[in-house]
């Protein structure tokens, strides 16, 4: 009598890669880039960040060189700032793209004053590696950029802007965006590093003069120029917002859903 063929038997959904990589399950995927993150900021007790964006074409010794060392600086008095917390929980984590240039700077400045520091990184068709001072435990890759800037605004407390071309512009205005349309729910500061830059690539006086934005627009960030100035700003402005607050915080503030709920 022959034997019966062997039976075969199929992997299962969310472990066949097939599948996984089909249009049918882009809502599993979408989904995994809010769940991983959000996991490994529990576990790593990540209460908040402050983002720093600007171009990743700033080298260390460039025509730029001095933003990569005063973003390194400014990071570094952050980062030893926050050290000196009485907490469990991690305050105001630098955040970046992960990737150099103005990335690497502010990850390099935390990692300076041996602290935590987040890298979001997206993968490009033209690859864009971590850079090596992120903590490795919080250093992740999107696929989505839609869930990458979710994440940098998200846990924000601060955002820090320095030069940059059209990917640090897309992230600074959906930032101001947001706070302009009061979509985010919290006090957060946006800190525009190096007038001179600003002030020339953006004609802020001409988006008023034409009716496209308010007059009171222009409250929703600051320019400094120098790392002490905007260390001075951020940490003025942490602590009366959130360290020491002078009135009662806002209830999604302290709710910030699902990672304050597992740091009670």
């Amino acid at each position: 009598m022959d034997n019966p063929p062997e039976q075969h038997r199929h992997p299962l959904a969310y472990e066949d890669d097939a599948f996984m990589n089909t249009p049918s399950a882009r809502s599993l995927r979408i989904l995994s880039e809010y769940l991983k993150p959000l996991n490994t900021f529990r576990q790593q007790r990540i209460r908040d960040t402050i983002v720093f964006f600007g171009s990743a074409r700033v080298k260390e010794d460039g025509p730029l060189a001095q933003y990569y060392h005063e973003a390194r600086e400014l990071s570094r008095l952050l980062t030893e700032w926050c050290e000196t917390f009485e907490n469990p929980n991690h305050r105001f984590v630098v955040c970046t793209g992960g990737g150099p240039g103005i990335m690497e700077a502010a990850n390099r400045g935390a990692n300076d004053a041996k602290g935590k520091t987040v890298g979001l990184n997206i993968r490009l068709p033209f690859e864009q590696l971590p850079n090596p001072y992120i903590t490795p435990e919080l250093s992740f890759e999107f696929h989505y950029f839609f869930m990458r800037k979710f994440w940098f605004a998200y846990l924000a407390k601060a955002l820090v802007v320095f030069p940059g071309g059209f990917g640090t512009m897309d992230e600074l205005f959906e930032v101001l965006t947001l706070s302009q349309t009061k979509k985010l729910h919290k006090n957060m500061i946006t800190i525009l590093y190096g007038s001179k830059f600003w002030k020339e690539v953006v004609n802020f006086d001409a988006l008023i003069k034409h009716g496209v934005i308010s007059a009171e627009d222009m409250q929703l960030f600051r320019f400094v120029d120098s790392p002490a100035e905007a260390f001075t700003v951020l940490q003025q402005f942490l602590t009366e917002n959130y360290l020491h607050p002078k009135k009662p915080l806002p209830k999604q503030e302290l709710e910030t859903p699902a990672i304050a709920e597992s740091l009670k």
